[in-house]
């Protein structure tokens, strides 16, 4: 369902990647107990504290929708897990929690649909495709191996590939400049706020997804159009 005027070419399409291309919880639920555990050294209190920052539930495995870890970089929560822990909060304790993560949720990895297939009929099509997440680099490329998309994906970045991270602009831009492409003629998938309102900080379309936590009403003031998954991508396109 669209939500402005926004009726220029789309010559380009980056995606976010937790909540759009990989499902979330099935794939960091127990990656995040795992590497939580590993952090915590058999020291139960310590783990309750991570539980705790986390918004984790244990029975289930999963985050709670209010949690840091699903839209915040590591180096947001990453200071909350370090007060957890009686850690300092540095850029050596976070490289180790992406290292873990890394490891953890790409053993656990599971998708939303069939992206491979997907973003090779988008490739195919003549689009060129990109992916960007607030996750780290490094997870963000073995994610994007391990879903067979490095043949198709032109850019890949984390938060911490020098562009800055969602809401802000920066990796959305970056984008626009490595594909050659006007950030008007990008459209912007994700299934948060944050990737909606990095898309319009820098001008592009902004397309919402319904396969995250955030349901219609909370993405669609963001949102040039809502969709119920990124499989419906195509046809919208086909319609505008």
């Amino acid at each position: 369902m669209a939500q402005s005027g926004k009726v220029g070419p789309i010559r380009a399409i980056l995606f976010d990647k937790d909540g759009t291309l990989v499902d979330f919880q099935r794939s960091f639920g127990p990656a995040v107990r795992e590497v939580m555990q590993h952090l915590s050294g058999g020291d139960r209190a310590a783990y309750q504290r991570l539980v705790a920052a986390s918004h984790f539930v244990e029975d289930g495995q999963r985050l709670l929708p209010d949690s840091p870890l699903i839209a915040e970089p590591t180096s947001v929560y990453g200071v909350l897990w370090a007060t957890a822990l009686g850690r300092p909060a540095n850029t050596a304790l976070f490289a180790e929690i992406d290292r873990l993560l890394c490891d953890a949720t790409t053993r656990h990895l599971t998708a939303i649909g069939d992206p491979r297939t997907l973003l090779t009929s988008l490739a195919a099509r003549g689009y060129r495709l990109g992916m960007i997440t607030n996750d780290a680099e490094i997870t963000a490329r073995a994610h994007a191996h391990k879903l067979g998309l490095d043949e198709v994906l032109q850019f890949v970045a984390g938060y911490d590939s020098s562009f800055g991270a969602k809401p802000a602009p920066g990796p959305v831009l970056a984008f626009a400049q490595a594909v050659g492409v006007a950030a008007s003629e990008i459209a912007v998938v994700g299934d948060s706020v944050h990737d909606l309102a990095a898309a319009r900080a820098a001008g592009a379309v902004a397309i919402g997804v319904l396969t995250g936590p955030a349901p219609s009403a909370i993405l669609a003031p963001y949102a040039d159009a809502v969709l119920g998954s990124p499989a419906e991508l195509a046809a919208w396109l086909d319609g505008r």
